[in-house]
């Protein structure tokens, strides 16, 4: 039995390199940064990184590291275990409040990443006489968390407002007690940014509550930092805000709700990823709580990040490039084959720059891409480098 098994994944896993499909990790012997070193195979060599989720370029800031060392001196390594058994320290408190504080919310929970926290947040919340509408584009975490609730389940294309419209009125005449719209804020494969304030405008037209993910938002998109509520004004009228703690806020781990206190107070109750999951390590809490405090101060680095976006974007459209539209950092370049979007990431590779290929089942087939992510960490002379490299690597494949 076991050798059959094995047979079997071994013929699955040679299916997905045939179909050029396999997706093979990279080591970086360095911290994470503008520029990195890369593990090949006979040597360390220094790339230009553009695809990292360091938006803010906190992944190695000092301060955010003294803090974390302060945290494990006077908390510890770990807590050996869950929440409501023995595992609660003032230090994840401090952080709950800070994070609610930042973004306006009542109280906030810690989950052990943001996968876990939407993998968590629906169950506890709705039942079977509820209904949970959710955009196509939804992070996978979403996808999940709303599998695992038992509520009806409705589906609108990507910002189709009115298509969202109806299929509130669908679960109306469903007879859904609770209907929750979810959304992505930044969709993480496009870099589009949610219609937060048309959906807001639906969700009190039909009575309905609003979650939105906002892990590639919160630390660099709106004032201060505070995510697509702030940044399409309504900061108020979104009712669940699902976050994380390792991409713009200092790129360790670790991932929250924000909301009302009924909702946290529940999720406190139920959430099951919260009940059987450690608290987060001392020092993930401590260098999140100062990762916070810089970027809600991060005027400055926000600038450069836009100055970065605006900069490579025109260099690629330049080029030639085909590009997803978008304002956010995150700059997709469309490439549609699998095999095509790996070659162009080995070339890039071999150039200096350090990208990955996009391609199913991450994203729809036939809509293979390079993923770039603009970072603060970057300088301008990183930024016109990698756009020659793309030039180059493009001219060589026949992209451009």
């Amino acid at each position: 039995m076991k050798n059959s098994f094995d047979e079997h994944l071994r013929t699955v896993l040679t299916e997905i390199e045939t179909d050029g499909l396999y997706k093979s990790e990279r080591v970086i012997a360095s911290q994470q940064d503008g520029e990195i070193l890369i593990c090949d195979s006979k040597q360390n060599r220094r790339v230009v990184n553009l695809c990292a989720n360091n938006y803010l370029g906190l992944a190695n800031n000092h301060e955010i590291i003294s803090a974390a060392k302060r945290g494990l001196d006077e908390f510890g390594f770990g807590m050996a275990s869950v929440r409501f058994i023995c595992g609660t320290q003032t230090l994840h408190r401090e952080l709950e409040h800070t994070i609610a504080r930042y973004l306006g919310k009542d109280d906030a929970i810690l989950f052990a990443a943001c996968f876990d926290a939407n993998g968590g947040v629906f169950e506890p919340l709705l039942g079977a006489d509820d209904a949970i509408i959710s955009d196509s584009l939804n992070h996978a975490s979403i996808i999940d968390g709303v599998r695992l609730c038992k509520a009806k389940r409705y589906r609108f294309a990507n910002g189709e407002m009115d298509e969202l419209e109806d299929r509130l009125k669908e679960a109306e005449r469903d007879g859904a007690r609770f209907k929750l719209i979810a959304t992505d804020g930044v969709f993480s494969m496009d870099g589009y940014v949610a219609n937060l304030s048309a959906i807001c405008d639906l969700a009190e037209r039909y009575g309905a509550l609003v979650m939105v993910d906002d892990c590639h938002a919160t630390g660099h998109i709106g004032d201060a930092g505070r995510g697509t509520p702030a940044l399409t004004g309504v900061n108020q009228r979104v009712d669940i805000v699902t976050g994380t703690l390792g991409k713009s806020l200092g790129g360790a781990m670790g991932g929250f709700v924000a909301a009302s206190k009924p909702i946290i107070d529940l999720l406190r109750q139920r959430a099951r990823p919260y009940l059987f999951s450690n608290s987060l390590a001392p020092a993930v809490a401590a260098g999140s709580i100062k990762a916070i405090e810089i970027a809600e101060k991060a005027d400055d680095r926000r600038r450069v990040l836009a100055r970065h976006t605006e900069r490579f974007r025109s260099g690629l459209q330049n080029a030639g490039f085909e590009l997803l539209p978008g304002q956010t950092p995150i700059i997709p370049v469309m490439l549609h084959d699998a095999r095509l979007a790996q070659d162009m990431a080995r070339a890039l590779n071999e150039r200096g720059v350090y990208v990955a290929g996009f391609f199913y089942p991450v994203v729809p087939k036939g809509k293979a891409r390079i993923r770039t992510q603009m970072s603060a960490a970057l300088d301008d002379g990183n930024i016109d480098f990698a756009i020659a490299a793309f030039t180059d690597a493009g001219k060589a494949l026949g992209v451009v």
